[in-house]
């Protein structure tokens, strides 16, 4: 009989990081990019020198974390107090985090709920350094960047509902284009046996694998140990296991105060409508309309619907040109030159207005299909119009057709010769040949036939 897994009780503090141009409280530069030197996007301010004081925080930052907390469907509360968060580590330079969260504070965003799951609070809040433990160095770059903290209820009770959940999440904040895709997540996962373990929390878990397994290992541990104290605990991917750090933390420990420099942001409900209605549909959404008023079906739909940029470039397509005839040249074509560029649709400039030229070209046979991949390829990283770049259509004329056709078997006299001897399949490779002397013009169906006679 197989083993009954362990159900728990799990919560989650997810922090995710805002898509901003700036920081949260100076103007550095908000960069996600990888391999960035190390302590360049730093001043006064976001190092903590003695005597530097916070800017106003980055209005972009307190857009976002509203837009958020309104699709994560949250009371969004009108006065919100910035908070001194103490705790002593390398990586906080002035010894406290400024936070909307703690104390008298309240969240951005509270009581909401997100696919079944209670959510208790959105928190903005600035990023501290990184600290590399086994040199030494910090980092500055990342301190001061805006994030927001999610706090879960307590209402998951295994590894497979949490990762679930979490990918749906991440899903919708990127349609909502408010975090950063490559940015990652670092999650604190609250973990206790009901009636029989104390809360054990395991910080900053930096994966949605290895939360399903630190959630896994965490369980069955507390099975088999039991957990009577309160403490914090961290995740070793390597090895698969969760190891005490400390006694958890309680908020007292923290001191939180009121920060004095400062000041209260009130928000009022124009600001609120506002930000509601730059909350995209949800992809839950987009998926349904996909399926019920462009009628195609539920696998090429969920292919559309994972990029928000995508499927409203198929939207738009679809009001010019039929959706059914489009879809295989976007899910095919468009995103095989963004995968191959290993860019996203935003990262280039690809026009509606073009996109339709080139396919309406298609469709009236005007030019062949393997003539359109060529094109679509080349509009990375600009599209353009077939009409200024003087596209030669596709050759249809059967005379000729019949002289390239000849052409290409006179060269190719070994093939035509194990064509004939029964290799019929090699059909293909000289059909292949044709095109390619043709520029890849000719009319496939009426190049097949030609050859299939010559051939005879």
């Amino acid at each position: 009989m197989q083993e009954q897994k362990l159900k728990g009780k799990i919560g989650l503090e997810i922090h995710v990081y805002l898509v901003t141009k700036e920081k949260l409280f100076c103007r550095c530069r908000n960069s996600r990019e990888k391999g960035l030197k190390a302590n360049v996007n730093i001043c006064p301010i976001c190092t903590g020198m003695p005597g530097a004081k916070p800017m106003l925080p980055n209005k972009s930052a307190v857009e976002k974390a509203v837009q958020v907390a309104l699709m994560l469907n949250c009371k969004v509360n009108e006065s919100l107090v910035w908070q001194r968060k103490h705790y002593s580590w390398p990586d906080l330079p002035k010894g406290y985090q400024n936070t909307i969260s703690g104390g008298e504070s309240i969240g951005i965003g509270v009581k909401g709920n997100f696919h079944g799951i209670g959510i208790w609070s959105i928190h903005l809040e600035e990023d501290p350094a990184a600290w590399d433990p086994s040199s030494g160095k910090v980092d500055y770059n990342r301190s001061g960047v805006p994030l927001i903290e999610i706090i879960t209820a307590p209402e998951f009770d295994e590894s497979e509902q949490v990762v679930s959940w979490l990918r749906k999440l991440l899903h919708n904040l990127e349609y909502l284009k408010a975090v950063h895709k490559d940015g990652g997540i670092k999650v604190d996962v609250n973990v206790n046996i009901p009636g029989k373990t104390e809360r054990v929390e395991i910080k900053n878990v930096n994966s949605i694998e290895n939360i399903g397994m630190a959630i896994e290992y965490e369980l069955e541990r507390q099975g088999r140990e039991g957990s009577e104290v309160r403490e914090t605990r961290r995740f070793d991917a390597l090895r698969g296991v969760t190891m005490k750090m400390r006694e958890k933390e309680g908020e007292a420990d923290y001191r939180f105060i009121s920060d004095p420099d400062l000041l209260n942001i009130e928000i009022d409900k124009n600001f609120v409508s506002l930000q509601k209605s730059k909350v995209p549909e949800s992809p839950q959404v987009k998926l349904e309309k996909l399926v019920k008023k462009y009628k195609i079906g539920k696998e090429d739909a969920s292919v559309l619907a994972k990029n928000l940029e995508v499927v409203e470039f198929f939207e738009s397509v679809s009001e010019l040109i039929d959706g059914k005839f489009a879809l295989h040249w976007i899910t095919g074509g468009l995103l095989g030159m963004l995968n191959y560029n290993k860019v996203s649709l935003g990262e280039i400039n690809v026009d509606v207005e073009h996109f339709v030229e080139l396919l309406n070209e298609i469709k009236r046979g005007k030019i062949t299909e393997l003539q359109g991949k060529e094109i679509l390829n080349k509009f990375y990283p600009n599209s353009f119009s077939l009409k200024e770049k003087g596209v030669e259509e596709k050759i249809t004329d059967g005379g000729e057709l019949e002289k390239i056709c000849k052409e290409v078997l006179k060269r190719e006299e070994s093939v035509v010769m194990r064509y004939r001897a029964g290799e019929k399949v090699l059909l293909n490779y000289l059909i292949g040949q044709v095109m390619k002397k043709s520029e890849k013009r000719a009319d496939f169906r009426k190049a097949k036939e030609i050859l299939e006679r010559l051939l005879r």
